[in-house]
This record gives C-alpha cells, structure tokens and sequence, in this order.
C-alpha cells in the first residue's frame, strides 16, 4: 500500500526549512536544492508542493505571520481576565519580536519586509498579516480607552513594534530598552486615553 501524505505537513516543513535558510544565509541565499535538503524531502516533492519559487516563499512568509499570530491570540487566550490595556501590551510585545527565543523570527520577518519592497506579491502578503494584526490591536485599544483613533493609534504600535525590532536586530537598541521604550509609549496611550 503507498505510502499516505500529509501534504499541508509537508507544506509547513518546507516553510519551516525556508526560514531557517532565510536565517542563515538571507533571503537571496534560499534555493530549491537546499530548502529540499533542510526539509529532507526531494526536490519534487517540493515543486509538488510549491509550483514556483515566489509561491513558495509566499507560503513561508505567511507561515511566520500565523506563528506571530497564534502567538499573540495564545497570549491573549492564556489570560482571559487581564484588563484591555494589559492584552495591548502582550500583543504588541509578541509582534515586536524582541525576546531572544524569537530573534530568529525577526530576521526571517525583516528579510520578508525588505523584498516587499521589490516584490509586489510577498508586498500583498506582508499587508495581509499587518491587516490582521491592526484589526486586532484596533480592537483592544478601542476597549482599553474609548478613543475614536483606536485604529491610528494600533497603527502606531505596529510601526514602533517594528521599527524597535530593527533597531535591536541592528544593535542600536538593546531588547531591554526597547522594551522599556514600548511599555513608555503605553503608559502615555493610557494616561491620555
């Protein structure tokens, strides 16, 4: 009897072997041969899989996406009696990506960001998981304060979340400040809000 396959399990190993090539050696160094290889899978099965090489990190890309997510919505889920305010500050310090478990996924995420730039398609999937995140945050800013510009200000905490990624990626900012510099910028939001 042949052998069955989890095609979506198949899916994930290779996003998840894309990453981890995206986090050694960069985006541009991801090919075929060596994500078949990561995934232990043959190179056909990963054209089976993924049709063209955009397709494919298109896929790992959404693939972090949902991991940051899940995370979040786990966070959020794990506490259910935390205040509004509270749910806003464990969102936004998931999405920043700042403790060292999850350095990794930072500059897997930055790799993605900067392609986008370049590529219109990964560019759709990046607004995608922002569109998802804004909704969110949107929402637990509005229950924290009442404030009419809920949704700008989830806006802001999405750009501060990530510009304060890059900044530790890069050295400038230590996790800790910038930590320090996220919480700071919530007790403004809630001292006004």
């Amino acid at each position: 009897m042949p052998k069955q396959v989890d095609h979506e399990e198949r899916r994930r190993r290779i996003a998840e072997a894309v990453c981890a090539l995206i986090d050694a050696q960069g985006l541009e160094g991801v090919t075929l041969r060596d994500v078949a290889t990561r995934a232990e899978v043959s190179m056909g099965a990963v054209q089976r899989c993924f049709r063209t090489k955009d397709e494919m990190l298109r896929f790992a890309l959404a693939h972090i996406g949902e991991q940051v997510t899940g995370r979040a919505h786990a966070r959020l889920r794990s506490a259910p009696a935390q205040s509004a305010a509270s749910a806003v500050g464990h969102v936004v310090g998931e999405v920043a990506l700042l403790r060292e478990e999850h350095r990794a996924e930072a500059r897997i995420w930055l790799a993605f960001l900067a392609a986008a730039a370049v590529n219109p398609d990964l560019a759709a999937s990046l607004r995608t998981s922002y569109t998802d995140l804004e909704g969110l945050l949107t929402r637990l800013v509005a229950e924290a304060s009442g404030s009419p510009d809920a949704q700008d200000e989830a806006r802001t905490l999405l750009a501060l979340a990530d510009g304060l990624t890059e900044h530790v990626l890069i050295g400038h900012r230590t996790a800790e400040e910038a930590e320090r510099l996220l919480h700071a910028h919530l007790a403004r939001l809630w001292a006004h809000g």
